[in-house]
Order: structure tokens, then C-alpha cells, then sequence
């Protein structure tokens, strides 16, 4: 994934009013309205999606931003604040965007995956770096849980207190990056991280309530090399929890990752290796996991690598293993295509974004629609890099109504902090 860095911003005040561009690509038939601008005090490069509650309100994360800079971790590595958790709600007719909390490095910093609404409403989530680990002095991530707190009066300040339920260690517990989190029916949580492990190319982990904390059980320890992958993105489940589906951005046959399964085998998880990317036609690193549709069919996508373009591909179960499919390529080389994963309408339409493919080279929304036997490519939006926003990382959000929501990591009123969008049908 792309590093940004940047001086900081020194702004006196909290922004407390959501701004609003609205743009109409005409030959898409779609209104795109940039519904926040982050200006770094409030937050700083959205890297993930948002999450939606039941209410309509979004929650998400920035990787940088947010009034803590002052910690050894910020210090030596975070330019502009730890990072943020943020709710983004209806305000009349407009969005207002209220913090709720802000990582001063120790507890946490540099969150760069979506949070998960957790069976008891309270949120759930995952840091990159910051933590208490000793083996790095960027921290190792951590695993953390934010609760309602008290408001302050006259504000749309919600101060929400943190629990940090597990520190990674760099170790076999995991490392680096852990991912966005799944709940199984049971309240057990799963995931991964980039990192650590015996080999350091990263676990699949499982944290179950245990007593007053939580109890960490590694699933599965990547290798690397030829013969399994590293860097894993995160995991889905089948309904029932009996096999995980997840990606890793290298590793496998060709170094440029895999489609894996983890199956549930008595005491164990057992992997199966679905797929393997050539940096070829079929597109190389993935970096998200994928979705899956009622059929059990997964969809997912690559970024691109050195001599492969981005793609959108699907993984259908057939006699005797999965059958691999490419949906789409996107035309630039090396980077081009997309970050983030899919997500899926009740039609069966796809939706994603690229990093910097689009007309302008700063990303676009895109949407494949099922036809005859093949797909459908729609642009329906693509961003400038000025106020609208650009390079986006995260995957979209899409509500009852139709509409749909992202972010930008750059781009924005204030330049470099990216933007909260909606499009609009």
C-alpha cells in the first residue's frame, strides 16, 4: 500500500461543519457530492471504508490526523497525530463529522482498516501500528474496543473510551497491520495480520471472550516463498464459520499471491491453496479480502504489480475444486487498479474503486453489472485529485436506498486529507 507523509497542518480550530461539493458527471447519470473534507486536526488520509449502523451513521478510521503528536511513537513516525475513529452522521440536510477518539501512539496509532459494529453495538477495531510491543519503535498494532462516552455539551464531540484488548508482539502472536475484523455467532473474532508469525509473513487469528479479556488462538502461520503465501489482508467466513476465504499480496508460486481457504479440520484449520496469481493476465497482489454471494461464489481484485494491470475476478466452487475467472481488467499497468475489495448490491452488481486508473489518474468508482454470460463496466465517477479527492484505498459502502459511499486518501478543500463522498443516484 502507498505511504503518504506530509508536513502538518496548523489549523486553530476543530472542524465541526461538514463541507459539500456536489458534481454531476452527466454521462454517467450520477451526482457525486464530497459529503466531509478532513483538514487534519479532525483526521488525516482515510485509508478504509466506512461502516454502516442501523441508524444510517458511519463510522471510520484515518491512518494519520488528530490532536496527539506529542507521544514517542508519533515523534518517530506519525507526521500529523496517531490517528482517528470517527462517526459521520445527518445534520438537516447536510453530514456533520464528530471524533471519537484519537490514538496518542501507546494505545494504538496509524489505523488503516475498517472498524466492525460488535454484537453489543460497541465498536471494534484494529491499529497498524502504536501499541506496547518492545520489538519495534513504531509499536506492533493492537486490537482495541471503543465504548460510548460522554458528550460535551454544545459539541459534536463524543468522547468514546478505549480498551485495547491485545497488543501485538511482532512475534508468533502476529505483527504488523492487523486486519478489519468478522464476528462468528459465538462473539469469537477473526482476522489477520501482515506481519509476524514464526515466519513474519503474517497469521489468521482468533480472539475468543475469555474472563474479563480476550484469548488469542493463531489459526494459521503463513510461510512465504513458493510453496504458501505472505502478507494476508484479512478473512470472510461461510455462514456456519467451517472455512475462512482470505488473500495475501504476495507469496505463492509466482510471489504474487494467492486466493487460500482455511477449513476447519477437528482441533485445526487446514489450508487449502485456491489459487495462485502469475503477475499475468489473471493480476497480481491483492490487498483485500474477498465477498462472497449467496451462491458461495467469491469475488475480489488485484491492484496490478510489475507486468500485470489491475483485475476483478471470481472464484466459482466447481467438482472437484474452484474455477478462476477474470471479470475485468483495468488499463493501466503497476499499481492501477484496485486497493480495496467489492461490494455487492441485492441485483448482483459490483462495486469498487481503483487507486489512480480513471480519467484523470487519481481513481474512479466503478460498477460491473452481470449481462449475458459476462460483465458490464460503468464509470461512474472519477476524481480529479482537487476538492473531490483522490487515490482512494478503502472499498465502498452501499445503503437500502441505493447510494453509495467511499473515501479518498488525498485530495480535498484542504489539499492532502482526503474526503468523505456519497453518490447519488
Amino acid at each position: 500500500m502507498p505511504r503518504f507523509t506530509r508536513t502538518s497542518l496548523v489549523l486553530s480550530t476543530l472542524l465541526l461543519v461538514a463541507l459539500t461539493v456536489a458534481v454531476t458527471q452527466s454521462a454517467q447519470a450520477q451526482t457525486f457530492s464530497v459529503i466531509h473534507s478532513f483538514q487534519g486536526t479532525d483526521g488525516d488520509v482515510p485509508s478504509a471504508g466506512l461502516t454502516m449502523d442501523r441508524g444510517g451513521n458511519f463510522y471510520g478510521t484515518t491512518q494519520d490526523g488528530g490532536s496527539y503528536n506529542n507521544g514517542p511513537i508519533c515523534q518517530l513516525y506519525f507526521q500529523n497525530g496517531c490517528g482517528t475513529v470517527f462517526k459521520l452522521s445527518k445534520h438537516g440536510s447536510g453530514w456533520l463529522l464528530a471524533p471519537l477518539f484519537l490514538f496518542n501512539g501507546t494505545d494504538g496509532g496509524y489505523p488503516r482498516t475498517s472498524v466492525t459494529i460488535g454484537p453489543n453495538g460497541s465498536i471494534y477495531g484494529s491499529t497498524g501500528l502504536g501499541g506496547r510491543c518492545t520489538s519495534s519503535p513504531f509499536g506492533c498494532g493492537t486490537i482495541f474496543n471503543l465504548t460510548p462516552g460522554a458528550t460535551v455539551p454544545r459539541s459534536v464531540i463524543s468522547y468514546w473510551s478505549e480498551s485495547v484488548l491485545h497488543d501485538f508482539s511482532g512475534n508468533d502472536d502476529g505483527g504488523d497491520y492487523p486486519s478489519a475484523l468478522i464476528f462468528d455467532s459465538a462473539g469469537n473474532m477473526y482476522g489477520t495480520t501482515v506481519y509476524g508469525g514464526p515466519s513474519g509473513a503474517g497469521i489468521v487469528f482468533e480472539f475468543s471472550p475469555s474472563g474479563n479479556g480476550w484469548s488469542e488462538t493463531v489459526l494459521y502461520s503463513f510461510t512465504g516463498g513458493h510453496y504458501d503465501g505472505e502478507f494476508p489482508h484479512g478473512v470472510i467466513a461461510d455462514r456456519a464459520f467451517n472455512h475462512l476465504f482470505g488473500t495475501t499480496s504476495k507469496g505463492g508460486e509466482y510471489n504474487s499471491g494467492i486466493v487460500f481457504e482455511l477449513t476447519r479440520s477437528g482441533s485445526g484449520w487446514t489450508e487449502t491453496i485456491l489459487h495462485n496469481f502469475t503477475d499475468g493476465s489473471d493480476g497480481a497482489w491483492p490487498h483485500a479480502p474477498p465477498i462472497m454471494d449467496a451462491a458461495g461464489n467469491l469475488y475480489g481484485t488485484n491492484s496490478g504489480a510489475v507486468a500485470s494491470p489491475g483485475t476483478v475476478w471470481e472464484m466459482s466452487p466447481s467438482v472437484g475444486g474452484w474455477t478462476f475467472t477474470v471479470l475485468y481488467t483495468f488499463t493501466g499497468l503497476s499499481d492501477r487498479g484496485p486497493y480495496g475489495g467489492l461490494a455487492m448490491d441485492a441485483t448482483g452488481n459490483l462495486y469498487g474503486m481503483t487507486y489512480d486508473d480513471g480519467l484523470y489518474g487519481k481513481g474512479n468508482v466503478f460498477k460491473l453489472s452481470p449481462s449475458g454470460g459476462g460483465w458490464i463496466y460503468t464509470d461512474l465517477y472519477d476524481f480529479t485529485g482537487g476538492n473531490d479527492g483522490g487515490a482512494p484505498l478503502g472499498s465502498v459502502t452501499l445503503d437500502a436506498s441505493g447510494n453509495i459511499y467511499g473515501t479518498t486518501s488525498g485530495g480535498g478543500l484542504y489539499g492532502v486529507s482526503g474526503v468523505i463522498w456519497e453518490i447519488t443516484p
